[in-house]
């Protein structure tokens, strides 16, 4: 969801480059002459889907791309972005669904261009990705089947992500980042974006008990890198006809790196199950099929299974308490800002309303059912 450590907690500037100047940095960053380009839904930095023109030269290069351009508060963490760009680039190799990134014409991967804007000067950091193609799983049915497959993606991404190498992967520990779920407790900075109803009383229960039953296990838990935004805008799936003329949907891209940090394997099957349960017409159910994909992967652990229904509560009040604090910050974009919010109150109210021995029996059933081949 975002890209910076601590930002919003911080001033920064959202870019706002006209698509005249998008298509301006691509010819003068990356070389390409632009023939077409479209913003793109962006939290708190600016994408553009950007069409380039063939030439001689670029025959055999793709011709679509995403333009990325970091926030000023992003774009001070140069190192940080440079290497998910190298992550990118080495889950691709690995062969997961991710973008090729762009070279500059100075054959970096990254640049940071500088805006005068009258009283100052900013800097963004701008780089291109190719784009992928595929629709987000938000707009799809997707079935038990497909949910533990996304389950599944999940731990191996995971899993690779040890096989990583880089100089500077002690960036990863983003100890005050907002979306880590290990920093549940710095919400309360901003429960005053919420008002005084049971939603927030809620949040404020769920902010306790990751204090009193989530802190105190982390020290117990399997640590890792975490995607950490396996989110349903950023899988992308095609879909293709079954036999039986049913439509099957494969996972044609992961998108969003930038919430990338060090947390543990039980954080990402959460933060999974969480999103999945979004867009679900039977939200509860989700999460025996996300954990039985996760598991078939890398089985967790006791105690890390004893803190899942917690940590999917938490990642919803993270979701939800920064969204509502990032629309009174931006309220034109707002749409985005609350597509979580639009079934996310409803249904961390029903994990609630159930309670954590309820939800976990089926979860925990229907992961098991997997092993017996009858999944449920």
């Amino acid at each position: 969801m975002s890209s910076g450590d601590g930002r919003q907690s911080r001033a920064f500037t959202k870019p706002t480059f006209t698509e005249a100047q998008a298509s301006a940095l691509v010819e003068s960053v990356f070389g390409f002459k632009v023939s077409k380009i479209q913003p793109l839904p962006s939290y708190d930095d600016q994408n553009f889907h950007v069409h380039i023109s063939r030439t001689k030269d670029t025959a055999d290069d793709p011709v679509e791309y995403v333009l990325k351009i970091s926030n000023t508060e992003s774009s001070q963490t140069r190192d940080l972005i440079e290497m998910q760009n190298h992550i990118i680039m080495f889950l691709r190799e690995a062969g997961f669904p991710t973008a090729s990134v762009c070279r500059t014409k100075g054959d970096n991967t990254i640049s940071l261009v500088s805006v005068d804007s009258g009283s100052e000067t900013k800097g963004f950091l701008v780089r291109m990705l190719t784009y992928l193609p595929g629709r987000p799983i938000a707009e799809v049915a997707i079935s038990h089947q497909q949910l533990y497959e996304i389950g599944r993606l999940a731990a191996q991404l995971d899993k690779t992500l040890e096989e990583f190498h880089h100089p500077k992967l002690n960036l990863l520990h983003r100890e005050n980042f907002i979306w880590n779920l290990k920093n549940v407790p710095l919400l309360e900075k901003y429960m005053g974006a919420l008002s005084q109803n049971r939603n927030r009383e809620i949040v404020e229960q769920v902010i306790q008990l990751f204090k009193e039953e989530v802190m105190t296990k982390l020290s117990h838990f399997r640590e890792c890198i975490n995607h950490g935004d396996l989110n349903d805008h950023n899988i992308l799936v095609d879909s293709s006809k079954s036999a039986s003329g049913d439509a099957v949907y494969q996972v044609s891209g992961i998108l969003d790196f930038g919430d990338m940090s060090y947390g543990y394997y039980v954080f990402e099957v959460a933060i999974t199950i969480m999103y999945m349960m979004i867009e679900s017409s039977n939200p509860i159910q989700v999460g025996g099929h996300v954990l039985a994909g996760f598991e078939s992967v890398i089985p967790l652990t006791a105690v890390e299974r004893s803190a899942l229904f917690l940590l999917v509560c938490s990642r919803f009040s993270q979701s939800l308490v920064m969204a509502a604090h990032s629309c009174q910050l931006y309220p034109e974009n707002k749409d985005y800002l609350m597509i979580t919010a639009k079934t996310g109150w409803k249904h961390l109210q029903q994990m609630f309303d159930m309670g954590q021995k309820a939800v976990e029996q089926i979860w925990f059933e229907t992961a098991k059912s997997y092993e017996s081949g009858i999944s449920m």
